[in-house]
Protein backbone atom coordinates (compact mmCIF):
# COMPACT_ATOMS: atom_id res chain seq x y z
CA UNK A 1 0.00 0.00 0.00
CA UNK A 2 1.16 3.29 -0.83
CA UNK A 3 1.14 6.30 1.79
CA UNK A 4 -1.24 8.12 -0.91
CA UNK A 5 -3.30 5.16 -0.19
CA UNK A 6 -3.03 5.20 3.37
CA UNK A 7 -6.10 4.88 5.48
CA UNK A 8 -6.31 9.18 7.31
CA UNK A 9 -6.58 6.91 10.87
CA UNK A 10 -3.76 4.29 10.17
CA UNK A 11 -1.89 7.40 8.65
CA UNK A 12 -2.49 9.21 12.15
CA UNK A 13 -1.05 6.62 14.37
CA UNK A 14 2.16 5.51 12.06
CA UNK A 15 3.28 9.31 12.28
CA UNK A 16 2.16 9.99 16.16
CA UNK A 17 2.86 7.25 17.61
CA UNK A 18 6.51 7.36 18.85
CA UNK A 19 7.60 3.05 19.37
CA UNK A 20 9.97 2.42 21.85
CA UNK A 21 13.29 1.37 20.10
CA UNK A 22 15.23 -1.72 21.79
CA UNK A 23 18.44 -3.49 21.82
CA UNK A 24 18.10 -7.38 21.65
CA UNK A 25 18.34 -7.39 25.17
CA UNK A 26 15.27 -5.44 25.52
CA UNK A 27 17.80 -2.46 26.95
CA UNK A 28 15.68 0.97 26.29
CA UNK A 29 17.95 2.98 23.13
CA UNK A 30 16.03 5.49 22.15
CA UNK A 31 12.17 6.37 20.01
CA UNK A 32 10.78 6.62 16.43
CA UNK A 33 7.64 6.72 14.79
CA UNK A 34 5.23 3.64 14.24
CA UNK A 35 5.89 4.53 10.71
CA UNK A 36 9.46 4.22 10.41
CA UNK A 37 9.67 0.92 12.56
CA UNK A 38 7.45 -1.11 9.92
CA UNK A 39 9.30 0.14 7.17
CA UNK A 40 11.17 -2.95 5.87
CA UNK A 41 13.84 -0.50 4.99
CA UNK A 42 14.71 0.91 7.59
CA UNK A 43 14.39 -2.43 9.46
CA UNK A 44 17.09 -3.82 7.64
CA UNK A 45 19.18 -0.82 6.70
CA UNK A 46 19.04 0.46 10.77
CA UNK A 47 18.11 -2.74 12.31
CA UNK A 48 15.32 -0.92 14.17
CA UNK A 49 14.09 -2.98 16.92
CA UNK A 50 11.06 -2.06 19.00
CA UNK A 51 9.16 -3.55 21.78
CA UNK A 52 5.82 -4.87 21.33
CA UNK A 53 3.00 -6.91 22.89
CA UNK A 54 0.49 -9.81 22.33
CA UNK A 55 -2.31 -10.47 24.48
CA UNK A 56 -3.70 -13.78 24.60
CA UNK A 57 -6.83 -13.79 26.49
CA UNK A 58 -9.21 -16.78 27.75
CA UNK A 59 -12.76 -16.76 28.83
CA UNK A 60 -13.59 -18.10 31.87
CA UNK A 61 -14.60 -21.42 29.13
CA UNK A 62 -10.97 -21.28 28.44
CA UNK A 63 -11.42 -20.49 24.83
CA UNK A 64 -9.21 -17.64 23.17
CA UNK A 65 -10.25 -14.61 21.62
CA UNK A 66 -9.27 -13.72 18.12
CA UNK A 67 -9.37 -10.43 15.74
CA UNK A 68 -9.19 -10.33 12.46
CA UNK A 69 -7.56 -7.12 11.51
CA UNK A 70 -8.85 -4.44 9.70
CA UNK A 71 -8.77 -4.08 5.74
CA UNK A 72 -7.31 -0.63 6.22
CA UNK A 73 -4.55 -1.75 8.47
CA UNK A 74 -1.20 -1.01 6.63
CA UNK A 75 0.49 -4.43 7.82
CA UNK A 76 -1.24 -7.73 7.79
CA UNK A 77 -4.36 -6.64 6.56
CA UNK A 78 -7.20 -8.92 7.49
CA UNK A 79 -5.18 -11.35 9.01
CA UNK A 80 -6.14 -13.42 11.88
CA UNK A 81 -3.68 -13.45 14.53
CA UNK A 82 -3.95 -13.35 18.86
CA UNK A 83 -6.73 -11.13 20.95
CA UNK A 84 -4.38 -7.94 20.03
CA UNK A 85 -1.25 -7.08 19.16
CA UNK A 86 0.73 -3.38 19.24
CA UNK A 87 3.38 -1.37 21.14
CA UNK A 88 4.19 -0.09 24.25
CA UNK A 89 4.78 4.02 23.29
CA UNK A 90 7.26 5.85 24.23
CA UNK A 91 5.16 7.02 27.18
CA UNK A 92 6.67 7.40 30.98
CA UNK A 93 3.53 5.18 31.56
CA UNK A 94 4.53 2.80 29.33
CA UNK A 95 8.27 2.77 29.85
CA UNK A 96 7.45 1.73 33.41
CA UNK A 97 10.03 -1.82 33.29
CA UNK A 98 9.11 -2.82 36.82
CA UNK A 99 6.94 -6.22 36.38
CA UNK A 100 6.76 -4.76 32.79
CA UNK A 101 4.30 -2.14 34.36
CA UNK A 102 4.46 -0.26 31.10
CA UNK A 103 3.81 -3.27 29.02
CA UNK A 104 0.98 -4.38 30.89
CA UNK A 105 -0.43 -0.60 30.86
CA UNK A 106 -0.61 -0.75 27.34
CA UNK A 107 -1.78 -3.63 26.93
CA UNK A 108 -4.94 -2.32 29.21
CA UNK A 109 -5.11 0.78 26.60
CA UNK A 110 -5.30 -1.51 23.28
CA UNK A 111 -7.44 -3.96 24.35
CA UNK A 112 -10.09 -0.56 24.97
CA UNK A 113 -8.92 1.24 21.40
CA UNK A 114 -8.90 -1.98 19.55
CA UNK A 115 -11.49 -4.70 21.13
CA UNK A 116 -13.43 -1.49 23.38
CA UNK A 117 -13.14 -3.93 26.73
CA UNK A 118 -13.30 -1.79 29.55
CA UNK A 119 -10.05 -1.28 31.96
CA UNK A 120 -11.67 -2.81 34.44
CA UNK A 121 -12.88 -5.82 32.52
CA UNK A 122 -8.83 -6.30 32.43
CA UNK A 123 -7.36 -5.18 35.19
CA UNK A 124 -3.02 -4.32 34.83
CA UNK A 125 -2.17 -6.66 37.93
CA UNK A 126 -4.38 -9.75 35.85
CA UNK A 127 -1.59 -9.77 32.73
CA UNK A 128 1.27 -12.64 33.18
CA UNK A 129 4.02 -12.64 31.00
CA UNK A 130 5.21 -15.57 29.62
CA UNK A 131 8.59 -14.25 27.88
CA UNK A 132 9.27 -12.57 25.07
CA UNK A 133 9.78 -13.63 21.29
CA UNK A 134 11.79 -11.62 18.95
CA UNK A 135 11.29 -11.49 15.25
CA UNK A 136 11.50 -10.19 11.90
CA UNK A 137 8.46 -10.87 9.39
CA UNK A 138 7.75 -8.61 6.32
CA UNK A 139 4.36 -7.91 5.45
CA UNK A 140 4.88 -7.64 1.75
CA UNK A 141 7.23 -5.36 -0.25
CA UNK A 142 7.20 -2.15 2.25
CA UNK A 143 6.11 -3.11 5.28
CA UNK A 144 6.88 -5.27 7.91
CA UNK A 145 7.35 -5.94 11.70
CA UNK A 146 10.42 -6.40 13.73
CA UNK A 147 9.87 -6.83 17.36
CA UNK A 148 10.45 -7.89 20.95
CA UNK A 149 7.07 -8.89 21.70
CA UNK A 150 6.17 -9.15 25.36
CA UNK A 151 3.71 -12.24 25.45
CA UNK A 152 0.41 -11.53 27.97
CA UNK A 153 -1.97 -13.73 29.20
CA UNK A 154 -5.34 -12.82 30.97
CA UNK A 155 -8.01 -15.16 31.67
CA UNK A 156 -11.00 -13.10 31.89
CA UNK A 157 -14.84 -12.84 30.81
CA UNK A 158 -14.83 -9.50 29.09
CA UNK A 159 -17.54 -7.67 27.15
CA UNK A 160 -16.13 -6.89 23.33
CA UNK A 161 -16.93 -3.93 21.07
CA UNK A 162 -14.56 -3.95 18.47
CA UNK A 163 -13.58 -1.03 16.68
CA UNK A 164 -14.05 -1.26 12.58
CA UNK A 165 -11.03 0.87 12.24
CA UNK A 166 -8.74 -1.99 14.22
CA UNK A 167 -10.61 -5.08 13.78
CA UNK A 168 -12.76 -6.90 10.88
CA UNK A 169 -14.20 -9.65 13.09
CA UNK A 170 -13.50 -11.37 16.20
CA UNK A 171 -14.10 -15.23 17.51
CA UNK A 172 -13.60 -16.94 20.37
CA UNK A 173 -11.70 -20.57 19.93
CA UNK A 174 -11.15 -23.52 21.56
CA UNK A 175 -8.07 -25.87 20.91
CA UNK A 176 -9.61 -27.87 17.82
CA UNK A 177 -11.27 -24.90 16.85
CA UNK A 178 -7.41 -22.98 16.33
CA UNK A 179 -6.19 -26.27 14.95
CA UNK A 180 -8.60 -26.41 12.17
CA UNK A 181 -7.97 -22.81 11.26
CA UNK A 182 -4.22 -23.73 11.62
CA UNK A 183 -5.38 -26.54 8.85
CA UNK A 184 -7.25 -24.24 6.64
CA UNK A 185 -4.68 -21.67 6.36
CA UNK A 186 -1.31 -24.28 5.85
CA UNK A 187 -3.91 -25.22 2.97
CA UNK A 188 -5.00 -21.82 1.54
CA UNK A 189 -8.71 -22.62 2.16
CA UNK A 190 -11.05 -19.15 1.55
CA UNK A 191 -7.90 -17.01 1.73
CA UNK A 192 -7.16 -17.50 5.47
CA UNK A 193 -4.44 -16.54 6.54
CA UNK A 194 -2.76 -16.03 10.56
CA UNK A 195 0.03 -13.62 11.45
CA UNK A 196 3.85 -14.59 11.41
CA UNK A 197 3.86 -13.94 15.44
CA UNK A 198 0.77 -15.73 16.11
CA UNK A 199 2.12 -18.60 13.96
CA UNK A 200 5.27 -18.70 15.84
CA UNK A 201 3.89 -18.51 19.31
CA UNK A 202 1.03 -21.58 18.10
CA UNK A 203 4.03 -23.59 17.13
CA UNK A 204 6.61 -23.15 19.65
CA UNK A 205 4.15 -22.41 22.96
CA UNK A 206 1.01 -22.04 22.66
CA UNK A 207 -0.61 -25.58 23.70
CA UNK A 208 1.07 -26.37 26.38
CA UNK A 209 0.40 -23.35 27.62
CA UNK A 210 -3.57 -23.22 27.56
CA UNK A 211 -3.13 -26.77 29.36
CA UNK A 212 -1.41 -24.47 32.18
CA UNK A 213 -4.28 -22.20 31.38
CA UNK A 214 -6.61 -24.54 32.56
CA UNK A 215 -5.10 -26.22 35.15
CA UNK A 216 -4.75 -22.70 37.01
CA UNK A 217 -0.67 -23.36 36.61
CA UNK A 218 0.07 -20.37 34.20
CA UNK A 219 2.53 -18.45 36.69
CA UNK A 220 4.68 -21.93 35.93
CA UNK A 221 5.66 -20.87 32.52
CA UNK A 222 6.30 -17.31 33.33
CA UNK A 223 10.27 -16.67 32.62
CA UNK A 224 11.90 -13.44 31.79
CA UNK A 225 13.75 -15.58 28.88
CA UNK A 226 14.18 -14.08 25.55
CA UNK A 227 13.10 -16.47 23.08
CA UNK A 228 14.94 -15.54 19.34
CA UNK A 229 12.71 -17.14 16.80
CA UNK A 230 13.62 -14.69 13.62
Amino acid sequence: MGDAGMDAVQRRLMFEDECILVDENDRVVGHDTKYNCHLMEKIESENLLHRAFSVFLFNSKYELLLQQRSATKVTFPLVWTNTCCSHPLFRDSELIEENALGVRNAAQRKLLDELGIPANDVPVDQFTVLGRLLYKAPSDGKWGEHELDYLLFIIRDVSVHPNPDEVADVKYVNREELKELLRKADAGEGGLKLSPWFRLVVENFLFKWWDLVEKGNLKEAADAKIHKLT
